[in-house]
């Protein structure tokens, strides 16, 4: 039986090149990106895929220009606004993983609502990761667990994953990178330990239904030990 990873994670690379290699402004590969969001939403879903975490903007994405920045956050929320009813109707629960609160007050009230409307949905998890960063996940979840009180003798693996941002999200079966890079950038460092790796030139916003299914069909080919043998 052929073997469909239960989580996709994508580091979605390229929107920048894409823009600058047909003459045009960084933003238009933002905006063209969100295209390939839908694609890989829908054929994650049709394909069986149980989790799909997208690296949306990371801790460090701060470091760019400040228009730059604004603009990621303001098509974040229109486009939330526009397709989250869709993904409701699709039957598709939508998550956030990061320092959210760090975010834009409108942003974070469209985030609050997107979960909000999605939350007893049962099909494909969508989860975004936005002001994210896995050193800052694992330092926020330290300091959860110290603030609840919770006994050093106590933790272990199992417990320590409840003070992630999202604790029911399960480890990464298959990690994806678009436009050539071969680094995980702070991306699921707790989560990933254990990731089958693919790497594509395509940049991400050509990156088509083809090329998921070329990552899904590199995955069951991999043999997976986790350490054994």
């Amino acid at each position: 039986m052929r073997q469909i990873p239960v989580h996709v994670a994508i580091i979605m690379d390229g929107n920048g090149r894409w823009a600058q290699a047909k003459g045009l402004p960084r933003v238009a590969g933002h905006k063209e990106g969100i295209s390939s969001v839908r694609r890989v939403v829908k054929i994650a879903a049709d394909t069986g895929v149980k989790y799909l975490t997208l690296y949306s903007f990371s801790t460090e994405n701060w470091k760019r220009p400040s228009e730059e920045v604004e603009f990621l956050f303001s098509l974040m929320e229109t486009t939330l606004i526009k397709e989250m009813k869709e993904l409701h109707d699709n039957n598709i629960k939508v998550r956030f993983i990061g320092r959210i609160r760090a975010l834009p007050d409108k942003l974070q009230k469209i985030i609050e609502d997107t979960e909000e409307l999605t939350a007893n949905n049962t099909g494909l998890n969508l989860t975004f990761a936005v002001n994210y960063g896995g050193r800052q996940e694992i330092i926020d979840a330290v300091k959860k667990s110290i603030s609840l009180g919770y006994s050093v003798d106590k933790l272990d693996e199992v417990s320590f994953r409840e003070f992630l941002y999202c604790p029911e999200l399960p480890d990464v079966d298959l990690m994806i990178r678009t436009a050539g890079e071969q680094r995980l950038s702070n991306f699921l460092i707790w989560q990933s330990i254990y990731a089958e790796f693919y790497f594509t030139e395509t940049l991400w916003p050509d990156f088509s239904e083809t090329d998921f299914k070329k990552a899904i069909n590199e995955f069951t080919k991999r043999k997976r030990r986790f350490g054994g043998l």
